[in-house]
């Protein structure tokens, strides 16, 4: 199995950024924490994130299931050729953890590790909203970042304590069948499939707020995905 690392810790205070009234939607005022800067040395991890991070819509963002979020660093190569914009690198997406040797493929459901101090477990893959759209002038963003499944992932904090980069400690992989690869499959493309759907959303491992969705799927309430992707980015 490939060791896997954080290469960097990054937070970030919310911020009001765009400009009032602004012709285009895309460009008004808007507030995000997204712009997270990165920390050199030990910073204390609780359950709920962070120390000193913070989340501009804690309705969408935050809170003990989605404590870190992790993005791996291959992934702004594909985004710096796809967008034609090299600023899009380490921290773009907003997350507090800058991942080397990670990916979609290769993280699952479940997942436990030591990283620090602390123990963090895999808790959902990220389901992109408006805000990277915006951040960086793509109405679209967030659709191709679910489509090509450059999602990147969150963690829970099952003990807290501090962290720094460096190696995680693979403790336990209980789901071995669930990557994040594969629930953004089922999420986003294989809808129909209820066999795997259902498999999925009886995964005690998965965030509370996938599994309800998956359990509204099999009831025959799927809901839009258009608040989500577009936000007021689009009128």
């Amino acid at each position: 199995m490939d060791k896997i690392y954080v290469e960097e810790v990054r937070t970030g205070k919310v911020k009001e950024l765009g400009k009032a009234g602004a012709e285009n939607p895309i460009d008004r005022k808007w507030t995000t924490a997204m712009f997270k800067e990165k920390r050199e040395g030990k910073i204390w991890v609780s359950k709920t994130g962070l120390i000193s991070d913070e989340v501009a819509d804690t309705k969408a963002h935050g809170g003990p299931e989605k404590a870190l979020f992790a993005y791996p660093s291959v992934h702004y190569e594909y985004w710096q050729r796809t967008l034609d914009n090299d600023d899009i690198t380490n921290g773009g997406m907003g997350e507090n953890l800058v991942m080397e040797s990670a990916n979609e493929f290769n993280t699952f459901i479940g997942d436990t590790y030591r990283l620090g101090e602390a123990i963090i477990q895999v808790s959902q893959p990220r389901q992109p909203c408006w805000k990277p759209a915006r951040r960086f002038g793509v109405m679209d963003l967030a659709l191709q970042i679910q489509q090509t499944g450059y999602t990147g992932w969150y963690y829970r904090v099952l003990e807290e304590g501090y962290i720094e980069t460096g190696e995680l400690k693979l403790l336990d992989r209980p789901n071995p069948e669930w990557s994040i690869q594969a629930c953004n499959e089922v999420m986003h493309v294989d809808k129909d499939n209820l066999r795997r759907t259902r498999d999925l959303a009886s995964c005690p491992e998965l965030a509370i707020n996938w599994r309800k969705r998956l359990e509204r799927r099999l009831r025959g309430q799927e809901s839009s995905i258009e608040s989500r992707v577009y936000g007021p980015n689009k009128e």
